[in-house]
């Protein structure tokens, strides 16, 4: 959602990618008392150019920022909210209520980032009907009528490998939308359904290759 003050402009990948950093580093500085700070600061904080920053900054936000003051803070917070839809919150669901998807479950930090966990599902009758920070674990073949009931768009799948692609495919069939994909599994989704997929086992691969190129280990 882009802010309605602000003309609609193509904005790359890269560019929505540095959004969440910014709005980081900006609600922790306003949390401190910080009113208005520099291009030249985020830059420092986030490792980019200031010339970046302000370009950023103006496809987004129609905040042009004050001599010797710099941006108006809380009217950029607002502003990258209001294009990451972080002040709409989305419901969604997680198949797979193991350590992962109960920690998904836990997390209140989501809501801080636009997203709200619901419900998870599982197959495992010693799971089902039990309850993890308030929200309940249901069945796996009552996912569908849930997911259309509640008009839930988002599924998070956190299961294991073989069950993977069969779970997206349910999701998919029940109208889910937009999938956050945790098993090591390379899966296929039709062209009108947004899948992103994270490699835990890979990210941890080029850490610890990381350290130990840089020699401490």
């Amino acid at each position: 959602m882009k802010n309605k003050d602000v003309e609609t402009k193509a904005i790359s990948k890269a560019t929505i990618a540095r959004m969440p950093l910014y709005l980081h580093f900006l609600q922790e500085e306003y949390s401190k008392g910080a009113q208005y700070i520099s291009s030249t600061v985020i830059a420092q904080n986030i490792s980019v150019s200031s010339v970046l920053v302000r370009k950023d900054l103006a496809l987004v936000s129609s905040e042009a920022g004050r001599p010797r003051l710099g941006f108006a803070i809380s009217r950029l917070i607002v502003d990258i909210e209001k294009f990451l839809g972080y002040d709409n919150l989305s419901d969604a669901i997680v198949v797979g209520a193991g350590g992962l998807g109960r920690a998904f479950l836990g997390y209140e930090g989501f809501k801080n980032n636009g997203l709200n966990i619901v419900a998870a599902f599982d197959v495992k009758e010693s799971l089902i009907g039990t309850t993890v920070s308030g929200k309940v674990i249901l069945p796996l073949n009552e996912m569908k009528a849930f997911v259309q009931e509640h008009n839930i768009r988002i599924g998070v799948i956190t299961v294991p490998k073989a069950a993977a692609q069969s779970v997206l495919n349910q999701m998919v069939d029940a109208g889910i939308k937009a999938i956050w994909n945790f098993a090591p599994a390379p899966l296929r989704a039709p062209k009108d359904v947004i899948l992103k997929t994270e490699d835990l086992a890979a990210s941890l691969a080029m850490l610890a290759g990381k350290i130990y190129r840089a020699g401490n280990v």
